[in-house]
């Protein structure tokens, strides 16, 4: 929300009248060196709703009825300090402080709603940073949300398979659970939301596989020449409810060079709607960007979000850490998941995180049933979901 400054105005008052966190003011509003009057000041967690003045309404009730402060309604209503009294019908603009989320995951999650969230996010809360960290096959921004400047680099990923896309959904949901902790001044877990936001920066790539999610989810309705090329892949099958892989048939989380060549040259030989490796690691531009910004950003931890089975993989070859086990367990106990080790699996993600860096990583298996899995599990998805982003905040 956007509101303009008066003079006496000051980012730390509106810290006050508004009660959000002066340094989320302050980082929505990075070019702002000295407050002038007439600028306009991003505030966070809050978009404008307009009232319409009734018979015997005054400036107090109006304010108490909407709570907040009378000189907040005249800070944002400049006009009305001209008049005698209020005149009835005049139409005032409200701050309405959010307290629900502003996400749309109602309906099965594409790329078009994904980018829309995207968007209404970045409008209600401008300090958080979005950027797209490389194109998928079919040129679509893979995007990165970081919340936070702390110095523990955390980082989730969901979306990876395309029937999976629901992850997608949970962890926009847990996202902007976050964001309205952070400006209603709501804990999380056993910290406040500012301890976590100052403590930690958080990195979250909610759809990793656009293409393959759009396949699904708009049941083959994508563009030439990506449909008949998804079309011969599947065996000419109109029904795509069973593709996991991006738009090229390459499973994206068999495709990290851990053990890459064992799942390699036991699954498919040629693209498919599952499980092919591709013909080498890291041949992908989903999994290229997604490497890249595991390089750059030298997480201390990383969590992939997958369907389904209820399940937590923390194991490698032996190379995982002690406490990986210890965040699986504490996962395990909130969660009622079963915490595993070792799977038959290689290639993927986490895998490749712990073999190179040695330090915690999960594939998560939310829900239960068959992929794609139905949205009445969503809600139970992001409570799960929920637990897991407050256990990765421990230190053991």
């Amino acid at each position: 929300m956007r509101i303009v400054a008066r003079q006496g105005d000051s980012l730390w008052l509106y810290s006050v009248w508004f009660e959000i966190p002066l340094n989320l003011i302050l980082e929505s509003n990075p070019t702002i060196e000295k407050l002038m009057i007439g600028q306009e000041v991003e505030i966070p967690g809050y978009d404008w709703r307009i009232y319409e003045v009734k018979a015997g309404d005054s400036l107090w009730s109006i304010a108490k009825a909407n709570n907040i402060t009378v000189s907040l309604l005249l800070q944002s209503n400049p006009e009305i300090e001209q008049q005698e009294k209020l005149q009835i019908g005049t139409r005032l603009m409200i701050p309405n402080r959010l307290t629900y989320r502003v996400v749309n995951t109602d309906n099965p999650y594409n790329f078009a709603q994904y980018q829309e969230d995207i968007t209404a996010l970045l409008e209600r809360y401008p300090f958080i940073d979005v950027h797209s960290i490389g194109e998928s096959v079919m040129g679509k921004p893979i995007y990165e949300i970081r919340i936070g400047n702390g110095l523990t680099e955390i980082h989730f990923n969901a979306g990876m398979h395309a029937n999976e896309w629901i992850t997608s959904s949970a962890l926009m949901n847990v996202i902007n659970d976050f964001l309205l902790a952070l400006t209603n001044s709501e804990d999380i877990g056993s910290q406040t939301s500012l301890a976590t936001y100052s403590g930690y920066s958080f990195s979250f790539v909610p759809m990793v596989n656009p293409d393959g999610v759009d396949l699904v989810v708009n049941q083959g309705s994508i563009e030439e020449p990506y449909r008949s090329q998804a079309l011969r892949i599947n065996k000419s099958y109109v029904d795509f409810s069973g593709w996991k892989a991006n738009i090229n048939g390459v499973d994206l989380n068999k495709q990290f060079p851990a053990l890459w060549q064992v799942d390699a040259s036991q699954g498919p030989q040629e693209p498919s709607p599952r499980d092919y490796s591709g013909q080498e690691p890291l041949t992908e531009p989903e999994v290229i960007a997604l490497a890249e910004l595991t390089k750059a950003r030298d997480f201390d931890r990383v969590f992939a979000l997958h369907t389904q089975g209820r399940e937590i993989y923390y194991g490698f070859n032996g190379r995982e850490p002690a406490s990986s086990q210890l965040y699986a367990e504490e996962i395990a106990r909130r969660t009622g998941y079963e915490a595993i080790r070792n799977v038959n699996s290689t290639g993927g993600y986490k895998d490749w995180f712990i073999q190179d860096w040695g330090r915690p990583g999960f594939t998560i298996e939310f829900g239960l049933g068959q992929n794609p899995l139905p949205l009445d599990q969503l809600d139970q998805i992001t409570e799960d979901l929920q637990q897991v982003f407050e256990v990765s905040l421990l230190s053991f």
